[in-house]
């Protein structure tokens, strides 16, 4: 077990019970690998109307779980869709060439998700509070991003080719008084985007897991819903056009490591939880950039936003 953490404030309400992490009733995690490994244990065996399948992209681990009936995503807590993980642990050894590679995989899997459609607009928006560290991979991931929408306005001649891809970092409900839900709206009223990317932080139900993994799926997000304090979703029947959510886990439940309950709330995160989230938005944001304009790379992403 990782022992690199720190405690923080709210709860998940997990329990390791015998050496293994348990859900109790009205609990929840944000990935959707753990919450099928959790569901298999609860039944003893596997789960009809869930494809589960693992590859290599750029020699990163990739699991792809396809929840394809109402019944299989009643029974693991999750809406039916695509859910992607990549485990990033090269990343965090530093390993040679990890961050370019790292990029590539997560491009490709976002690619998998885009509309086909590769012309039209397309709308970032990052969750969370840049202010607390572990909630601010969605607007430290808008810094990495090539916002074009004004530039090919301006200078069509130029950027003809490029995507046109606006970006909004929304901040939290207690920041600005509105709820995520209706400034997307208000913007996609505006803009007309073919597809709204969501960026936020995750909760993990395994330390392993904590800054190592990143999840897309199509299913949309809830802002708000991995510390219980769950807003208006982003979907695409919330919104009327296609949400993919991408985000990392940085907290886990303290019930978790102290095996019992707390009355007080309480997140773990890892020790150096700075440059963890630092090196996610980043990778996060370089990705998007190269899904949206398929002819960039890490290094021509570098030198536009030098």
């Amino acid at each position: 077990m990782n022992k690199d953490i720190f405690f923080t404030h709210t709860a998940f309400n997990y329990i390791l019970e015998r050496g293994k992490i348990m859900l109790i009733k009205g609990c929840r995690t944000d990935l959707a690998i753990e919450a099928l490994e959790l569901s298999k244990e609860d039944n003893m065996s596997e789960i009809s109307g869930v494809i589960s399948k693992t590859e290599n992209l750029s020699g990163f681990s990739v699991t792809k779980v396809e929840i394809t009936n109402k019944q299989a995503a009643e029974q693991i807590g999750k809406p039916i869709g695509i859910y992607d993980t990549i485990v990033i642990d090269a990343l965090a050894r530093r390993e040679n060439d990890a961050f370019s590679r790292a990029c590539n995989a997560l491009s490709e899997c976002i690619k998998k998700l885009l509309p086909e459609n590769d012309n039209a607009p397309a709308l970032v928006i990052g969750l969370g509070n840049r202010q607390i560290t572990p909630d601010a991979i969605g607007p430290f991931a808008c810094e990495y991003l090539l916002a074009t929408r004004h530039l090919i306005g301006k200078e069509p001649e130029l950027f003809n080719n490029w995507r046109s891809v606006s970006v909004l970092s929304s901040g939290v409900l207690g920041q600005t008084g509105i709820e995520v839900q209706e400034l997307a709206k208000g913007i996609i009223e505006q803009i007309k985007p073919c597809v709204v990317i969501a960026i936020d932080a995750l909760a993990a139900g395994d330390v392993d897991r904590l800054c190592r993994t990143i999840q897309l799926s199509n299913t949309g997000i809830v802002p708000g819903s991995g510390v219980q304090n769950s807003r208006s979703a982003l979907n695409d029947k919330t919104l009327g056009v296609p949400v993919i959510a991408i985000g990392a886990p940085t907290v886990i439940d303290a019930c978790v490591l102290l095996s019992e309950n707390t009355k007080t709330p309480l997140f773990v995160t890892t020790r150096d939880i700075d440059k963890d989230v630092n090196d996610i938005s980043r990778v996060i944001g370089y990705s998007l950039n190269m899904a949206f304009q398929p002819d960039l790379t890490p290094e021509t992403i570098d030198l536009y936003l030098s």
